[in-house]
């Protein structure tokens, strides 16, 4: 009991200290919206906003979760603030999952804002909402732990938001967020299916439009796959750097 109290409590000190700040919760509106509005403008043709959500709500989720974790645990790591959380009687394991959830949070209602969006711009009646819920909540805990990846690597904060771009922007482009994988050059293909990022728009594409290319429950274990190897990757480096 009183470990699940810890847990609690450093959730809840994670929500109010960063993730329920105003600039937080307008930048995770605004991200979305922009990026939508972003294909409205430079398009010459009609857009298909069905077309459009499976890549702007993986987006949401990426950026929101990378960013945020990334400034929070590298912050705590350079106040000395996570080392007296090191410090109590608490599983690693546990800590860092309690670290995380805050940014798994964040990047669940990230996710929603372009479907809010979307619903008063199109019809979005046969979407498999159950699918879409699975994948948005794999594709925060896969996102977040890569930004725990990146955070526990690094020192500095420009040199978590630096790392976290060196792996996100590659994305957008290998993933299949806008356009299918199948028009990427054959020889690059295999770096997108080394991404977890092209999971999880798979099934996003599957739950809304019905187009997704592999079977749900091999996006889900290999997005279950990715997220066990981050993790366990992080957990490994806190004990090897941080723990004295």
């Amino acid at each position: 009991m009183k470990t699940w109290i810890a847990f609690w409590n450093i959730l809840a000190k994670d929500m109010r200290a960063y993730y329920l700040k105003p600039p937080n919760i307008s930048w995770g509106i605004l991200f979305p919206v922009a990026w939508t509005l972003m294909f409205f403008v430079r398009s010459q043709d009609p857009v298909d906003i069905r077309q459009l959500l499976p890549g702007v709500v993986a987006m949401s989720v990426l950026f929101g979760t990378t960013s945020m974790l990334a400034v929070t645990i590298t912050f705590e790591r350079r106040s000395r603030s996570f080392e007296r959380l090191l410090l109590a009687p608490l599983d690693l394991r546990l800590l860092m999952l309690a670290k995380t959830s805050g940014a798994i949070l964040f990047g669940l209602v990230n996710a929603f804002v372009p479907v809010v969006f979307a619903a008063f711009l199109t019809d979005i009646s046969g979407i498999d909402w159950g699918l879409l819920l699975a994948a948005v909540v794999f594709i925060a805990v896969t996102s977040t732990f890569l930004g725990l990846f990146i955070a526990v690597s690094v020192s500095e904060v420009f040199e978590a938001q630096t790392f976290s771009n060196f792996f996100r922007f590659p994305m957008v482009f290998l993933c299949g967020l806008f356009f299918p994988l199948s028009q990427l050059p054959i020889f690059i293909r295999p770096l997108s299916y080394a991404l977890p990022l092209t999971y999880g728009v798979d099934l996003l594409r599957q739950a809304v439009n019905n187009t997704g290319t592999m079977h749900p429950a091999l996006a889900l274990a290999a997005l279950s796959g990715f997220a066990v190897i981050l993790f366990a990757f992080s957990t490994l480096n806190v004990n090897k750097r941080w723990i004295y």
